[in-house]
């Protein structure tokens, strides 16, 4: 009997590109297949029709000589596989259900014993002043770097890694119960596909040490808490070969005894004292570059905030400074003399005598107050 077209019998057209064969197969395979057809007799030899179909036209070298030839060019093969068939019993099944759960979740696919490294992070704190201007300074980390010896490999210098017996180099193991076949890691390489036999003195076999390393850090002016600096490449070495990780530095900046930060703005207290506030005068004022000086109105209020424009702080990513902003706090005098004590006496007698203009906002909160009770 004939043979049928291994192209009609998928059900696709002959340049069908290798997916669309495979998408084919799989429909048809869970149609067939026997165990979802107990009452169709015919539906194991479509199976296996089916199966025979796929394993040729998805084979690159096999289709072209179908392709060229017609099932002359395959009948070796072919006759070949319908006896593995038959002794397989219904694996085509389990292989389809494979093909699927691999497209999900990786298991059937030959895996890569590349590796990348683990990026790594650093805490770096720094002062304020050297958050504002940058600098550069040396860091010394941990980190997992590349064996010497054997240059990754794990092996013994003069040796080299051999075929893992266990999976045959593929990296994985198949497990199969009842219809479904499951590619899992291998247990003995771990998904490298390579065993070491005769470990490298140096690493053990690990193909890594772990060593401390100094690097050279340049911050740049205008960092603010939080910012990452980022160095390509001097995370931890990559696994057989592969790129190592990169390192990430992490800016934090210490408290200023003086100075607070918000974005390119700077905040200050200055203590006023309780004379110069309410007669004026100039006041020196500090600043991360020395000292400016500002002139206090008479009368000033505590809470009063001066602004020096450009006394702040160049953002990473601006072109203009901050500002700074100083904060008026009025010192109430403490250690009194009896002569300060007298004098203190005498004007507050005075500012009795007047009250609502010599403390206009104290007269106001009493007012409120005031109607607050007679409401």
């Amino acid at each position: 009997m004939a043979k049928r077209d291994y192209y009609e019998i998928l059900g696709v057209n002959r340049d069908a590109s290798d997916e669309e064969i495979k998408k084919a197969y799989r429909k048809l395979a869970m149609k067939y297949h026997p165990d979802r057809n107990p009452d169709k007799p015919k539906a194991e030899e479509q199976f296996k029709e089916v199966k025979e179909a796929y394993e040729i036209l998805s084979d690159a070298g096999k289709r072209a000589a179908y392709d060229q030839y017609g099932h002359a060019g395959v009948d070796a093969s072919a006759a070949g596989m319908g006896a593995g068939a038959a002794g397989a019993g219904f694996g085509g099944f389990a292989d389809a259900f494979s093909d699927i759960f691999g497209d999900i979740f990786g298991a059937g696919r030959t895996r890569s014993n590349v590796y990348r490294g683990a990026d790594l992070r650093y805490n770096l704190e720094i002062s304020l002043e050297e958050a504002a201007r940058g600098t550069e300074t040396r860091i010394r980390i941990p980190a997992m770097e590349q064996c010497d010896t054997c240059h990754g490999s794990g092996a013994k210098p003069g040796t080299e890694p051999v075929t893992c017996p266990t999976c045959g180099g593929h990296g994985q193991v198949r497990m199969t119960q009842g219809f479904f076949s499951i590619a899992q890691t291998c247990p003995k390489c771990h998904g490298s596909g390579k065993v070491v036999q005769n470990p490298c003195p140096a690493c053990g076999g690990a193909g890594r040490l772990k060593r401390q390393k100094t690097l050279s850090v340049k911050i740049p002016a205008g960092v603010d808490e939080g910012d990452r600096i980022r160095l390509s490449g001097e995370g931890e070495a990559g696994v057989n070969g592969g790129p190592a990780g990169d390192l990430y530095v992490v800016i934090h900046i210490r408290p200023h005894e003086v100075f607070t930060r918000e974005g390119s703005n700077l905040h200050c207290e200055m203590p006023v004292s309780f004379t110069r506030a309410a007669l004026g005068g100039e006041i020196e004022i500090p600043t991360l570059d020395g000292y400016a000086k500002i002139k206090v109105p008479p009368e000033t209020q505590s809470g009063k905030v001066f602004r020096l424009r450009g006394k702040g702080i160049r953002g990473v990513r601006s072109h203009s400074y901050g500002d700074l902003l100083v904060h008026v706090v009025v010192e109430t005098p403490v250690n009194l003399t009896p002569r300060q004590k007298e004098l203190l006496m005498e004007l507050e007698e005075i500012n009795q005598r007047d009250h609502s203009r010599h403390n206009p906002r104290a007269k106001s909160w009493m007012d409120k107050v005031r109607e607050f009770f007679e409401s």
